[in-house]
């Protein structure tokens, strides 16, 4: 501890940080840093993803990766979590898969698809399961923005409630997923703003309830975000500059 100019002398604690103190978290980073096995690693508050690119032929190394890990976790006082970790193979591997991988002796188990920091992602890299989730989601909560229409909100106030809770589910990673959408899907997620719009307005035409409300359809929008996020990674857009890439809509109430 540091006050003024005057330091303390160095403790050694003897159990875990208090939840919710400023340490936590940076310990937990300064531990979770020393995590790095020989594959391609990204880290994520406590989801560790492993990624191994196999040619042909190639013979997979993951299962020396894992090892590294466990390793250096338990050099740091970690341990990883068996049930929680899964195997998703993608691509022509699928075909000729790789035995199977075992976490301190017990076999991880191999998945089709796996929700990874929200998204569901499928071996085949098809997004039936998360426009599935995405719309069963949203459903429960036009259900509640019933519930307020039906107690007297106000319109503006229904509006900001659809923004902020309903519509953030439809857009969430977009630019993963949303060039590789069916006409089917782009249809069932566009009928999530179709059915808020008839709630808010009451009205049959759903282009002239955007229009009311001063809002893109959400394909549009995804549109936007895609691009706005490829001109961030990239630096450069045929059609959009950097600063064109903070979206903005007025409601109009």
């Amino acid at each position: 501890m540091k006050i003024g100019d005057v330091l303390s002398d160095w403790l050694q604690p003897s159990a875990g940080m208090p939840q919710g103190s400023y340490l936590g978290p940076v310990m937990f980073i300064i531990l979770i840093d020393a995590l790095q096995p020989g594959c391609l690693t990204h880290k994520y508050a406590d989801d560790t993803t492993m990624t191994e690119f196999l040619s042909r032929s190639a013979v997979s190394s993951m299962q020396l990766f894992v090892d590294e890990l466990v390793q250096q976790a338990t050099d740091v006082g970690k341990m990883v979590n068996g049930r929680k970790t899964k195997e998703l193979l993608i691509g022509s591997v699928v075909k000729d898969p790789p035995p199977p991988v075992n976490l301190s002796g017990t076999p991880v188990e191999r998945v089709t698809t796996f929700k990874l920091l929200g998204v569901h992602i499928a071996s085949g890299l098809k997004w039936t399961q998360h426009i599935d989730a995405i719309t069963s989601k949203a459903a429960s909560r036009l259900h509640f923005l019933k519930q307020l229409k039906r107690s007297g909100a106000r319109r503006d106030d229904l509006l900001y409630f659809y923004v902020t809770v309903i519509r953030t589910l439809p857009e969430y990673a977009c630019p993963v997923w949303h060039s590789s959408l069916t006409a089917t899907q782009t249809k069932a997620l566009e009928s999530l703003q179709r059915r808020a719009m008839r709630v808010i307005f009451q009205d049959s035409n759903y282009t002239v309830s955007i229009i009311r409300a001063g809002l893109d359809t959400l394909e549009s929008r995804r549109d936007q975000l895609t691009e706005c996020s490829l001109t961030i990674c990239t630096g450069h857009s045929p059609s959009l500059s950097r600063t064109d890439c903070n979206i903005q809509e007025t409601l109009k109430l």
